[in-house]
C-alpha cells in the first residue's frame, strides 16, 4: 500500500495538522450526506427486496432496521480503535460501503434464487453495511473536531446525517423504485457512494498518506459498479427466470409491486411479488365465482364496484350482464391496470374491459376511496391480494367494511376473496368472522382452482340468502346449478374455527396469515 502513497506519512501527518478551509468542511459535510442517504437506502433496498421475494413485509423491515441500528452501535465503538490517519480510513470505508451496498440487491436475488441461504447472506450484508456506516461518522466528527469545537462539530453531522435519511425516505419510494427498480438503484447508490469517496480523496489529497491507493480502488469499483449498473436489466432477468418455471414475457418493477408475466404453451400467469395471481387454464373459476354469485342475488345490477381487480377479469365477467351501467374499478396500481390496457396478451384475456365505455378505472388506495366517495353500490366486488402485509392487512380490517358497507346500496351484496379455506383456515374464518361484526348475514364460499387448490370467498349482506337465490343469466364454464351446490358447502375439515376480529390496531389476520404460511412452507 505505501507503494502508491502519495505523501510519505510524516507530510501527510503534517498537512493534516493544518486548520480545514472552508471548502474542506464543506466537502466532508456533502459526504456525510451523502453517506446518509445512501446507508437509508440501503436499508430500505434490504427491507423491500425481502418482503418481495419472502413476504411479511412488517417483519423484514423491523429485523432490517433492528439489526442496522444495531451494528451501527458496533462501528461506533469500533471506531475508537482508530487513532490516526482518520481521513484515509474514512475513505477507504466509503468505498467499501458503495462496494458491498452497490452489490447488496445483485447478492439477494442470486441468494434467493440459487441457493437456500438468503437470510445468511441478508445478515452478513446488513452486517457489514451498518458497521462500516457507524465507522464513518464518529470518524468524520473527530476530524472536524480538529477545527472546530466539538459541540459545533458533532451538532452540525448529526443536522447533516438526519437530513440525509429525510432525503433518502422520500426518493427512494417516490422516484429511485418506480423508475430504476431495485438492482439498478443500488448499483447508483454504490456509484454515488464511491464517487463521493474518490471526490473527497481529491479535495483531502494533501493530507492524505495512501491518496493514489485511494483512487485506484474507487476507480475500480466505479467500473465494476458501473457494469453493474448497465447491465442491471441483463441480470435481473436471469434470476428471474431461475425463479419462474415459465418463460417471461413481461416484467417491470412498479411502485407499489414487482410485475411478472409468463407464458407456457397456452397458460398464461400473471405474478406480483411472487405470488401467484390467475393462471389462464382456471382463472375462469375463480372469476366467475367471484362476480356473477353476488351479480346473481343482487336485484338491480346497476352500479358495481371492485375494488383490486387490476388485471380487468373480474370487469370481464361483469362486462356481461347488459344492465350493468357503470362499474367503477379502484386499484392502486396504475402500472397494473395499464398494462391490462394495453398488453395484447391481457387485453385479449379481458375481452379489452379496462377500455370499456362502461368502465372507470380509478389509480387510488382503497381505503381513501371509500371514505370520499358518495355514491352507492348493488355490488362490491373486492379482489385484493392476500393479507401477507399491514397495507393489505388493512382492507380486511372491521373499519374497512364498515366503509364499504356505507357505499353499499340498501339491498346490495359485497364479496371479497379470502384466500385458501384450507391451507389458510384461519385467516379464511378471521375475514368471515370480521364481516360478521359489520354485516347481519355472511356466507362463506369454497372452491376448487388448480392453480391455487382449495380458494374461498366470503359473501356479505343485510339479508339473508342461500343457493336458490342465485340467478345465472349469463353464459358461464364453470358456474351451474351442481357447482353452486358445491359452492356454498363447506368441507368438514375447512369448517369455521374461532379467531378474534381483524382490527385497524391489531391486524390480527396479518399474523395469521404468515402463521399458515410458516405451516405449510
Amino acid at each position: 500500500m505505501s507503494e502508491l502513497s502519495q505523501h510519505s506519512p510524516a507530510e501527510a501527518l503534517e498537512s493534516a495538522a493544518r486548520p480545514a478551509t472552508s471548502r474542506e468542511i464543506a466537502v466532508l459535510g456533502t459526504a456525510i450526506l451523502i453517506t446518509s442517504v445512501c446507508a437509508i437506502v440501503y436499508e430500505l433496498l434490504v427491507s423491500t427486496l425481502s418482503s418481495y421475494l419472502l413476504g411479511s413485509s412488517v417483519l423484514h423491515f423491523s429485523l432490517t432496521i433492528g439489526l442496522f441500528m444495531t451494528f451501527m452501535g458496533v462501528g461506533a465503538f469500533w471506531s475508537k480503535f482508530i487513532d490516526t490517519r482518520l481521513l484515509d480510513w474514512f475513505i477507504f470505508i466509503e468505498q467499501l460501503v458503495g462496494l458491498i451496498g452497490g452489490c447488496a440487491a445483485f447478492l439477494l436475488y442470486l441468494s434467493f434464487s440459487l441457493t437456500e441461504y438468503y437470510y445468511l447472506v441478508a445478515f452478513l450484508l446488513i452486517a457489514a453495511i451498518s458497521t462500516c456506516v457507524g465507522l464513518e461518522i464518529p470518524l468524520v466528527t473527530r476530524e472536524l473536531r480538529k477545527h472546530r469545537e466539538l459541540k459545533d462539530a458533532l451538532a452540525n453531522i448529526l443536522a447533516i446525517d438526519y437530513l440525509g435519511a429525510l432525503i433518502a425516505s422520500i426518493l427512494f419510494p417516490i422516484v429511485l423504485v418506480p423508475y430504476l427498480g431495485l438492482m439498478r438503484t443500488a448499483f447508483l447508490m454504490g456509484m454515488l457512494n464511491v464517487g463521493t469517496a474518490i471526490a473527497t480523496a481529491v479535495v483531502f489529497r494533501t493530507r492524505l498518506t495512501f491518496f493514489r491507493f485511494h483512487l485506484t480502488l474507487g476507480l475500480s469499483f466505479l467500473v465494476v459498479l458501473g457494469s453493474g449498473f448497465l447491465y442491471s436489466f441483463h441480470l435481473i432477468g436471469f434470476y428471474e427466470q431461475n425463479l419462474y418455471q415459465d418463460e417471461i414475457i413481461h416484467s417491470e418493477q412498479s411502485s407499489y409491486q414487482r410485475i411478472i408475466l409468463t407464458r407456457f404453451d397456452d397458460d398464461i400467469r400473471l405474478y406480483l411479488n411472487g405470488s401467484l395471481q390467475f393462471s389462464t387454464i382456471d382463472e375462469y373459476r375463480y372469476h366467475e365465482t367471484l362476480t356473477h354469485i353476488p351479480l346473481g342475488v343482487v336485484p338491480n345490477r346497476e352500479n358495481i364496484l371492485i375494488l383490486g381487480g387490476g388485471d380487468g377479469l373480474a370487469a370481464r365477467e361483469a362486462l356481461k350482464y347488459p344492465d350493468v351501467q357503470s362499474i367503477t374499478l379502484v386499484d392502486i396500481d396504475e402500472r397494473m391496470t395499464t398494462l391490462a390496457a394495453e398488453h395484447p396478451i391481457l387485453r385479449k384475456l379481458n375481452a379489452e374491459s379496462l377500455s370499456a365505455a362502461r368502465v372507470k378505472v380509478i389509480n387510488q388506495d382503497a381505503w381513501e376511496f371509500l371514505a370520499t366517495d358518495p355514491s352507492l353500490y348493488s355490488a362490491i366486488i373486492i379482489d385484493l391480494p392476500d393479507p401477507d402485509d399491514f397495507a393489505v392487512g388493512k382492507l380486511y380490517t372491521q373499519e374497512f367494511y364498515r366503509l364499504a358497507k356505507r357505499r353499499l346500496a340498501a339491498d346490495g351484496v359485497l364479496i371479497t376473496q379470502a384466500s385458501s379455506p384450507f391451507f389458510a383456515r384461519e385467516p379464511f374464518w378471521c375475514i368471515h368472522h370480521t364481516l360478521e361484526a359489520v354485516f347481519s348475514h355472511v356466507q362463506p364460499l369454497t372452491l376448487y382452482v388448480p392453480s391455487f387448490g382449495p380458494w374461498g370467498f366470503h359473501l356479505a349482506s343485510g339479508r339473508k340468502f342461500d343457493v336458490s337465490d342465485v340467478k345465472l343469466v349469463v353464459p358461464t364454464r364453470f358456474l351451474n346449478a351442481v357447482t353452486l351446490e358445491s359452492v356454498f358447502t363447506v368441507a368438514p375439515d375447512e369448517g369455521e374455527v374461532s379467531t378474534e376480529l381483524n382490527r385497524l390496531d391489531n391486524q390480527h389476520l396479518v399474523t395469521l396469515y404468515e402463521q399458515s404460511l410458516d405451516d405449510w412452507n
